[in-house]
Order: C-alpha cells, then structure tokens, then sequence
C-alpha cells in the first residue's frame, strides 16, 4: 500500500474532513471541538485528533493546570491541508445539483 493512500485516508476521512475544517477557523479545546462539529463520539474525535496529531497536521498543547486544559490547532502542515480538503469540500456543495441529477438519469437508464 502507497504511503499516500494512508494520509489521503486520515485527511479526507468523515472526522479527519471536519476536524481540519473546524481547526482552521481557530483553535478548540476538546469539548469545544466536539460540539461544533456534531454528532462525532468522544472515542472517534480522541482517535481522529491523535491520528492527525502523529501525521504532523495537528498539534496538543496540554497545559499543567489543574484541570487540565489542552487544546488543538493545526500546524503549518495541517493548515495546507486543511485549505486542501476545504476546497474540495466547498466545489462539492456547489456540485450537489449536478450529482443529483447524474445520479437520477442513470438510475432512470437502468429502471
């Protein structure tokens, strides 16, 4: 398997896309994060945030405080893929008539 394939994997994966998303705005504790992206369990977004953390996209901050505070916000490398994934995501919700329509016609072809 192509190296590639795994970054392309965590990057465009359902969490990866929104979490690169959110984290381009600003940078989020975890809560905060998990809230604005919705409908994401604790598990998956703790997987998906170490996951891009140890692809170099993502960077924790913990701090010593007690409670303990961590946030997440995207590094250089993070942030040109999120500007990535972002384009691609925003071409697709201008494209959603057009796939609707393809898909009716060859569902109409086939019928």
């Amino acid at each position: 398997m192509c190296p590639s394939r795994l970054v392309l994997e965590h990057v465009t994966s359902r969490w990866g896309v929104l979490v690169l998303a959110a984290l381009l705005e600003r940078s989020y504790r975890f809560s905060e994060l998990r809230r604005t992206i919705g409908g994401v369990s604790e598990k998956m977004l703790a997987q998906t945030l170490q996951t891009l953390e140890r692809d170099g996209f993502v960077h924790r901050d913990a701090k010593p405080v007690i409670p303990p505070r961590v946030d997440y916000s995207l590094t250089p490398l993070g942030t040109e893929a999120a500007e990535q994934v972002w384009a691609l995501a925003r071409w697709t919700e201008r494209q959603v008539d057009a796939v609707q329509s393809a898909r009716e016609a060859y569902d109409e072809a086939r019928a």
